[in-house]
C-alpha cells in the first residue's frame, strides 16, 4: 500500500513539474497577463502610462529596468481592510515587460502589492498580494496591448 501511495505521489510531483517546464513565455505570467504583438518597449511604456492614468494610477519609480510601477491610494474599504491608525494604504502594481525570444512580441505580467506609508522613506511597508489580485489588471493590460500592438508595423 505504501509503495502504491509513494508511486502516485511521485507521479503527481513529476506531472506538476513537467507542466511548469513546458509553458511557453507567450502563455506564462499568470492571471491578468497579456501579450503585445509586434511592439517595442517605448510604445508599451507610453500606452501603459496612459491606460493606468485613466484608472487613477500614478507612475512610481521601479527598481528594475524591465518593470513599470503604478500606485493608487486605497479607498475606504481598502483602508478598513489593510490600513492602520495613522498609516495610509496604497495599491502598487508592477508590470514586468518580458520580450518573447525570437519575436517582437512582449508579455506584460502584473504583480500587485499593498503598501503602507507609500513614499515615506524608511517607513514604507510592502506586502505582496496573492496572484488572483493581478487578474483585475487584465482589462487595463488588454487596453495597453491594443494601443501598443503592431507599433513596429
Amino acid at each position: 500500500m505504501r509503495s502504491l501511495l509513494f508511486s502516485l505521489a511521485a507521479l503527481a510531483v513529476s506531472l506538476t513539474f513537467s507542466g511548469c517546464l513546458t509553458t511557453t513565455v507567450a502563455d506564462s505570467g499568470g492571471p491578468g497577463s497579456v501579450t503585445v504583438p509586434n511592439s517595442n518597449w517605448v510604445s508599451i511604456s507610453a500606452a501603459a502610462n496612459a491606460a493606468f492614468a485613466q484608472h487613477g494610477y500614478t507612475p512610481t519609480p521601479s527598481s528594475s529596468m524591465d518593470t513599470l510601477a503604478y500606485d493608487k491610494p486605497a479607498g475606504a474599504f481598502g483602508q478598513l481592510m489593510y490600513g492602520s491608525y495613522g498609516q495610509s494604504t496604497t495599491y502598487r502594481v508592477h508590470v514586468q515587460i518580458v520580450q518573447i525570444p525570437g519575436t517582437n512580441d512582449y508579455r506584460l505580467i502584473p504583480r500587485v502589492s499593498r503598501v503602507n506609508n507609500a513614499g515615506s522613506a524608511g517607513f514604507e511597508s510592502k506586502t505582496r498580494m496573492m496572484g488572483f489580485w493581478a487578474g483585475q489588471f487584465g482589462p487595463i493590460l488588454k487596453q495597453v496591448a491594443e494601443q501598443a500592438g503592431n507599433a513596429n508595423g
